[in-house]
């Protein structure tokens, strides 16, 4: 079976990592990976971190590029190699631009499409904006779903999706999170984060969340810092100019939060390790943090991940700075409140995922 595993973003190459990295030791799969270069140097940390050995790369991003030139790019990039090296499987991972451009490209050639991390839904196509659209195109073309839980899967079914095409198998990020957290930090780490005894991780870079919710996140950042002097708040900053300008302007000149380039994989992996809580509008932290017993407050209004609220782990706190500044206080100054999340539940799997596609891909 020829396989080709196609991703371009940071998040994408995590969890599709392992897929890979399996692949590439299975001697019934002729495995390749094909990178859209949606995310450049985030996406090329990964491709380092985890020792991938991409088979192409279609570099498609370009400087301020609108989200319809980077989808008409990457369907006829992706179309084009297809009808190249004719594989007999496109794998694709989530609901980014490549997921669902790879996706509509694979189904225009007649090439069957699995979905890592299918099933995940919000409910609202405005948030996550492009996500909630892109993961639920990627549903319609593809043939194998693999989702990370059994609400994804409910939600498959409720949307038509036949059951004999629907496969729980975990989240591969758990899979890439205990490979990486099995390993010595990186060389420098120590040195680097030193002194870090108390802190809170936090990142922001959500498309919805820019402008004014991002600016509410720096009031309510600003106020922690000015009440909490013996906590340190960590942001890697994302290199979206409408992110790292805000962020930088507002949050740079205050000693206790510090402010860094985005952390290469490994490295943010460790950190979170010790991280007193996190702090984020991300996805894949809200899967991570869980695993090591950290606690999660989500800045956004609703999560396509309600596994780790339900479970405790997680809560929702949206983009109002009281609600982020009374929330985070109560975790930091109440070790009741505290305990009771902080606990080692991942509701997202058990690191088996990426063996389990493997073996749906063989069986079929």
């Amino acid at each position: 079976m020829r396989l080709a595993i196609v991703m371009g973003t940071r998040p994408e190459a995590i969890k599709l990592a392992p897929v890979a990295r399996l692949a590439a030791t299975d001697p019934d799969l002729d495995a390749e990976v094909w990178l859209t270069g949606q995310h450049r140097g985030m996406l090329d940390q990964v491709i380092d971190a985890f020792e991938l050995a991409p088979t192409l790369d279609l570099e498609l991003m370009r400087p301020d590029q609108q989200l319809t030139d980077l989808m008409a790019a990457a369907i006829g990039g992706v179309g084009e190699v297809i009808r190249a090296r004719e594989p007999d499987v496109v794998l694709v991972q989530g609901d980014t631009t490549t997921a669902s451009a790879s996706a509509i490209a694979a189904f225009s050639e007649h090439v069957p499409v699995g979905h890592v991390e299918a099933g995940l839904r919000s409910g609202d196509l405005e948030a996550p904006f492009p996500e909630e659209f892109n993961r639920r195109l990627v549903s319609i073309a593809a043939h194998w779903h693999f989702a990370p839980t059994e609400r994804a899967a409910q939600a498959l079914r409720r949307e038509g999706m036949p059951s004999e095409s629907i496969h729980v198998t975990g989240n591969t990020v758990v899979d890439a999170l205990l490979h990486v957290a099995g390993q010595a930090p990186p060389p420098g780490f120590a040195e680097r984060f030193s002194g870090l005894d108390r802190f809170v991780l936090v990142t922001a870079h959500r498309r919805e969340n820019h402008g004014e919710p991002l600016q509410a996140i720096c009031d309510g950042l600003e106020a922690l810092a000015a009440d909490q002097p013996d906590v340190r708040f960590v942001v890697p900053v994302h290199p979206n100019p409408r992110v790292v300008d805000v962020i930088g302007e507002r949050l740079g000149g205050t000693p206790s939060i510090i402010l860094t380039e985005p952390l290469d994989y490994p490295t943010m992996i460790h950190l979170m390790k010790r991280a007193t809580l996190v702090v984020t509008d991300s996805g894949g932290l809200q899967e991570e943090a869980p695993a090591f017993g950290v606690p999660v407050l989500v800045m956004r209004r609703n999560t396509e991940r309600p596994e780790g609220v339900e479970a405790g782990v997680a809560r929702l706190v949206g983009t109002d700075a009281e609600a982020i500044h009374r929330e985070v206080t109560r975790l930091l100054d109440d070790p009741e409140a505290y305990a009771q999340m902080a606990r080692a539940v991942s509701p997202f799997g058990d690191g088996t995922a990426a063996q389990q596609i493997i073996d749906v891909l063989h069986r079929s």
